[in-house]
């Protein structure tokens, strides 16, 4: 043992002398040791380390420890501390119905201590926002919200019992100098986009976000603290999981936000650094990805970390201007029923913050026109809708409906199984209209209704969107995950939601608009010294020594046992 230490000690210190003086004409080489060949043997027998056996190269027990230890290098080169990882009140996300934008809703909880909000997910935006120290913001109130339904319910003769949530607990504000772990973001911090509006690189960084929707943003100050999340792994209990976060101090919202749509904030799933999942696997919690899911109930789920299942289809995203900054695929064919149809590819973002979709003019005239010689059933008009190809329902069922395909590259397809919106009347079923829209210009949007029955996979690693069939519960078990870290129920969501109230208006409130570029990160760059070479060799020392540990380090585990 004492002879090990001074071989140690000589080591490191010829490596470090090595390392100060090495010049660019110096090159160093090593031979490598297999750790089962004859000669590692040898080294063991010299060092005492003869009792534990080594496998015969090549045999079948050799293969065995091979692969177990590329399984367990694979674990280790994920490089990630948890598997999925989602909101600490559960992964459930619901819909809340036309007069909430048709979003999907979940409860997050930020800060020290936590204070819950009740934020739209859009994966067209990137930053996270929530209402604070208030300036313009929509009601917060629960009997707010109750009204508001109660008027819908006499005047509409329906119910949307999605707002049933705010009937017995207010929405709520936040406020960072009531939270302990809020820090104020400076002008100088590398995700401030606003830098440039700073008159001092210490001053606190402000954000102002403006949507696609007229007149909708939401503005204030950045700010960083705590989100608190949940991870499930290996069928253990829930863990908490605390995750410092950039937050939209918002204080001041105009259009849809002070409307109703997303009074409670909204959380950005874009590509960029600020948002949530990058944040999240920037800082080694998760995989750069997430799904989402979305069931026909008007419910679903969301997890961070999820790569999705090996039997996915997928198709790569395209980068606008060369650069990644919201998620545009390429689809090269749309069909109704069995018929393809020519002069149909377009691009389009894929955007959960957007409820209905909407396709170029030209594709979606020939689109819209063999959905309706397909269809037999009465034309008609429903004011206030803004849907062109609508249709009487004589029964409370609907008349058979085409499926609409999507068609990607490598033949990958992706089955719209419900195009349709469903109006409902007074008893019942009254009618319906193929929910898509023409807009202007080559780019395209596939909302949220698309996507209902499959989980959407945004792979951030790979740059691909994955989808799957799926009912929204089966990546864990359904009743576990509803619970919170510490087993109790999370907050309830409401069940079914009625998909529309009789001559009531559809919007599309969260598509997000990104500000012009801001100059360059104003994070400090870090310079290589000016000779590579020596600077590669200071690099290399740890790796040597380590590699000595190593070698002195054994005996391997071989899953046999040694009797003295």
């Amino acid at each position: 043992m004492e002879t090990t230490r001074y071989l140690l000690l000589i080591l490191v210190s010829f490596l470090a002398f090595s390392a100060s003086h090495v010049t660019a004409d110096f090159t160093y080489s090593s031979r490598l040791i297999h750790r089962f060949s004859d000669e590692a043997k040898l080294l063991r027998v010299l060092r005492n380390d003869g009792g534990v056996r080594l496998p015969e190269m090549k045999n079948l027990e050799y293969y065995e420890l091979l692969v177990n230890s590329d399984f367990q290098r694979q674990k280790m080169m994920l490089g990630t501390k948890y598997n999925l990882v989602f909101p600490s009140q559960g992964s459930k996300t619901t819909s809340f119905g036309n007069d909430f934008g048709w979003l999907h809703y979940t409860w997050i909880d930020i800060g020290t201590p936590n204070v819950s909000f009740l934020v739209a997910l859009d994966v067209g935006s990137d930053l996270l926002w929530v209402p604070c120290d208030c300036v313009q913001c929509a009601p917060l109130s629960a009997s707010y919200y109750s009204s508001l339904v109660g008027r819908l319910s006499m005047i509409m003769c329906s119910v949307i019992y999605g707002a049933s949530i705010m009937q017995d607990r207010d929405l709520s504000e936040y406020r960072p100098s009531g939270s302990s772990s809020s820090r104020h973001v400076p002008c100088s911090h590398q995700l401030c986009e606003s830098s440039l509006n700073c008159k001092s690189s210490k001053q606190q960084c402000p954000y102002t976000i403006d949507y696609y929707t007229e007149n909708t943003s939401s503005s204030g100050l950045l700010v960083e603290d705590t989100l608190h999340l949940a991870s499930v792994d290996d069928h253990k209990l829930n863990t908490s999981v605390q995750a410092s976060i950039i937050i939209g101090c918002g204080m001041k919202q105009s259009g849809g936000y002070l409307d109703g749509v997303a009074p409670d904030g909204l959380m950005g799933l874009g590509p960029g650094e600020i948002s949530v999942p990058s944040v999240l696997a920037k800082a080694g919690l998760i995989r750069n990805s997430f799904s989402m899911c979305f069931d026909d109930e008007d419910s679903g789920r969301i997890y961070f970390g999820d790569k999705g299942p090996p039997t996915q289809e997928s198709t790569h995203f395209l980068p606008s201007d060369g650069k990644y900054e919201t998620y545009i695929v390429g689809v090269e064919a749309c069909c109704i029923g069995n018929s393809c149809l020519k002069q149909t590819g377009f691009s389009a973002v894929v955007d959960s913050g957007t409820s209905f979709t909407f396709l170029p003019n030209e594709v979606y005239e020939r689109i819209a026109k063999e959905f309706d010689r397909r269809i037999n059933a009465t034309t008609t008009s429903y004011p206030g809708y803004p849907w062109k190809y609508c249709y009487k329902s004589s029964s409370e069922e609907l008349p058979k409906v085409p499926h609409l395909k999507l068609v990607f590259p490598l033949n990958n397809s992706f089955v719209v199984f419900n195009p349709v919106f469903v109006v409902y009347g007074i008893q019942g079923i009254s009618g319906f209209c193929l929910a898509v829209q023409p807009m202007e210009g080559d780019v395209g949007t596939i909302g949220q209704n698309f996507m209902t029955g499959y989980r959407m996979v945004f792979d951030r690693e790979k740059m691909k969107l994955g989808w799957s069939p799926s009912n929204c519960q089966d990546l864990a078990d359904g009743k576990r995950m509803s619970l919170s870290p510490n087993g109790t129920p999370s907050n309830p969501l409401p069940t079914n939601e009625q998909q529309s109230t009789p001559g009531g208006r559809a919007v599309a409130p969260a598509v997000a608009g990104r500000a012009p570029p801001s100059k360059p990160s104003a994070a400090a760059h870090t310079h290589l010294p000016s000779s590579s070479l020596q600077f590669c060799y200071i690099n290399l020392l740890p790796l040597l020594v380590l590699w000595y540990l190593l070698v002195s380090s054994f005996p391997i585990d071989t899953g046999t046992t040694t009797h003295g």
